[in-house]
């Protein structure tokens, strides 16, 4: 060791620790004090060695041996994992052997990382190799005909489409009319008209759309995201193990408060461990470079956008937190407008336990990421120099956490807070609607009009939009009042209530009852459960302002001055996602075989039993006196007459009577 005046310098080599980096180096200032004391520790440890209770032999035996695992640190830690990686890779053959389809979410996840390791293995390998390939297309004449020729596929690819697709089912023309409706909307209401950048607008839209096809419209990629829905639905249930002990059995299964709201802090808290891991800012990180090398935005909206797939509005701003005092107007917007167009994964998880479809709610939710982004810079063009370009320098905060235990524990507790957020304005909102309604109802009455309610008027003003969505017109009443509720009150309240429509549906309830509806069709319920998949109402106006004010307190003006703008384009953006659904959804076939279902003993009414029974209902008709004639499949008399007695004792129709 060096002596200096006062203090010492003292340079640990990285290769004392196993680590083969001699580079770097550790400075430390040290008190000369405390330098006494160390070479005093030495001195102490040597004569220990040397003294008569330690044979010299045993002593370089094990200097020898320490020396020894030092310098083949680096090969033992290869040994060692190259024996794991070898006794995973059994486990993994033995399980996809033994039963594949019980094996497939492991095999599904092992594809995932030996994925990202081959991408960061070639991009270590070849990245620069292929980088210098890749310079010929900078050239600006073939980059300019390229554009145009991949314009001009793009436009006669979409054409094609409607013109092929919208052939069998002439209804997507009306979702396709719908997103041209919203995108008129919002570019005359836009900031800016002359500076929109429509490169970014068409691409987000692009992308929304090929993401829609692959998620609803291709049979493997609808299977994927059926199987993801599934599995979150199973891991999510085993909060009933937690909340069965805390709550018991009975109250979890009847009562909405101990049934829901406890998925949200296991949600939180899973999240919470996977954040601690890195994975949440590793997949942020991925998707906001994507959306940036194809759209051009800026590094910190991107990266808020995407983070606002897996966090909530108030939590996603705190990853990009030291640069949010130097973004621009524009910026600042679109981050507003990706929180209110998308959803946490708290609350998502919290829906699904509603019994709201899971892949359905998974892709609205990523696919609003790309139109959330869009939208916004059609509303409000940038029009300044940002700081920000690049995604590859931002640095994305860890946690505090300091182990996975800890990440774990403050995970569940930051959700309490959200989980009494969530029951206090269910109780606030529902009792405030239930007021409204009350005072709506009395002054209806004054002038002779029964009935009156905010759901009521809801369900004449909307009509027009969601049926220019896609919804067929018999069901926009009910939509429209879900979707005013949802704007209005809170979402909530919005899908619970889809939830109850859905669950008749599925309970076999007959559609109409003494002239009112009952339910919606499955394409109805899959079209408002996009809609509905935002934050997107009046409340997160103060959540979203009082979330970024405590953070930039200097710039609540400008936050003030652009969020119900940002609220009505981040509602849009799930407009039009829902418009995206109604284009590309199909049926996938019939529920069931009707002729081999009804040929079963059936006694309790389900969606099938409706569907089959009604089929049935339209195949037959009376002559008379005469038995009932049947056609088409139930042309077996003897058996038809069985499945149409059954039938009748379940509903109310005219060949019963």
């Amino acid at each position: 060791m060096e002596k200096a005046s006062g203090t010492q310098s003292i340079a640990l080599s990285t290769v004392d620790n196993g680590l083969e980096n001699p580079g770097l180096e550790l400075t430390t200032e040290v008190s000369p004090k405390a330098t006494k004391r160390t070479e005093e520790q030495d001195h102490s440890f040597e004569d220990s060695l040397e003294s008569p209770s330690y044979p010299r032999k045993n002593v370089q035996t094990f200097i020898k041996a320490r020396s020894f695992c030092r310098r083949h640190a680096n090969l033992f830690k290869k040994i060692l994992l190259g024996l794991l990686c070898l006794a995973y890779a059994a486990y993994f053959l033995a399980a996809c052997i033994l039963d594949f389809q019980r094996a497939l979410a492991l095999f599904v996840l092992t594809c995932l990382v030996i994925f990202v390791l081959v991408h960061n293995f070639l991009k270590k390998l070849f990245g620069e190799k292929l980088m210098r390939c890749l310079k010929p297309f900078k050239n600006s004449r073939l980059r300019f005909w390229m554009k145009w020729v991949f314009r001009g596929a793009c436009v006669v690819g979409l054409i094609l489409w409607l013109v092929l697709d919208t052939a069998q089912r002439p209804e997507q023309l009306i979702s396709f009319a719908g997103i041209c409706m919203f995108i008129l909307i919002l570019f005359v209401c836009s900031k800016h008209h002359s500076v929109v950048s429509w490169r970014t607008v068409f691409w987000g839209l692009g992308l929304q759309f090929v993401f829609g096809i692959v998620v609803i419209r291709t049979y493997p990629g609808f299977i994927a995201f059926q199987w993801l829905g599934d599995q979150i639905r199973i891991f999510l249930n085993y909060t009933v193990a937690g909340s069965s002990f805390v709550f018991g059995d009975t109250l979890i299964q009847d009562i909405f408060a101990f049934q829901s709201l406890p998925v949200i802090l296991f949600f939180g808290c899973m999240t919470s461990i996977l954040y601690y891991l890195g994975l949440v800012q590793w997949v942020v990180q991925k998707i906001a470079w994507f959306l940036q090398f194809t759209m051009r935005t800026t590094s910190t909206e991107t990266l808020v956008v995407a983070g606002n797939i897996f966090v909530g509005m108030t939590e996603a701003p705190l990853l990009v937190r030291p640069y949010l005092a130097d973004m621009t107007l524009s910026e600042i917007h679109t981050m507003m407008t990706g929180g209110f167009a998308t959803i946490s994964g708290s609350v998502l998880g919290a829906f699904i336990s509603f019994g709201i479809d899971a892949s359905s709610l998974i892709s609205a939710s990523v696919m609003a990421a790309p139109c959330a982004l869009a939208l916004s810079k059609l509303v409000y063009p940038e029009v300044e120099e940002s700081k920000f370009k690049s995604v590859e320098g931002m640095k994305l905060p860890h946690g505090k956490e300091r182990n996975i235990l800890e990440a774990a524990s403050s995970g569940a507790t930051d959700a309490i807070g959200l989980v009494a957020n969530v029951a206090a304005n269910l109780i606030a909102f529902l009792a405030v609607l239930a007021f409204i309604n009350a005072v709506l109802s009395w002054l209806g009455e004054m002038v002779d009009i029964h009935g009156l309610t905010f759901q009521v008027i809801c369900s004449y003003v909307l009509r027009p939009m969601v049926f220019m969505m896609g919804i067929e017109w018999a069901d926009c009443p009910i939509v429209a009042e879900i979707v005013g509720i949802k704007f209005f009150i809170n979402e909530f309240v919005a899908y619970q209530q889809l939830s109850q429509y859905k669950n008749k549906r599925l309970s076999g309830v007959e559609e109409w009852i003494e002239g009112e509806k009952q339910w919606i069709s499955v394409r109805g319920e899959i079209i408002t459960t996009y809609s509905l998949c935002g934050f997107a109402n009046l409340s997160s106006i103060g959540i979203t302002l009082g979330g970024l004010t405590s953070i930039i307190p200097h710039r609540k003006s400008d936050l003030s001055k652009i969020v119900i703008r940002a609220l009505f384009t981040g509602a849009c953006v799930s407009f039009i996602s829902a418009c995206m659904a109604g284009i590309l959804y199909v049926p996938r076939g019939a529920e069931a075989d009707c002729v081999s279902f009804l040929n079963t003993s059936f006694t309790n009414r389900t969606y099938e039993t409706y569907v089959c029974c009604r089929e049935l209902f339209q195949s037959t008709s009376l002559n008379g006196t005469n038995p009932p004639s049947f056609s088409g499949p139930w042309e077996d008399t003897e058996f038809s007459a069985s499945a149409l007695a059954n039938c009748c004792e379940l509903y109310t129709n005219a060949i019963c009577a």
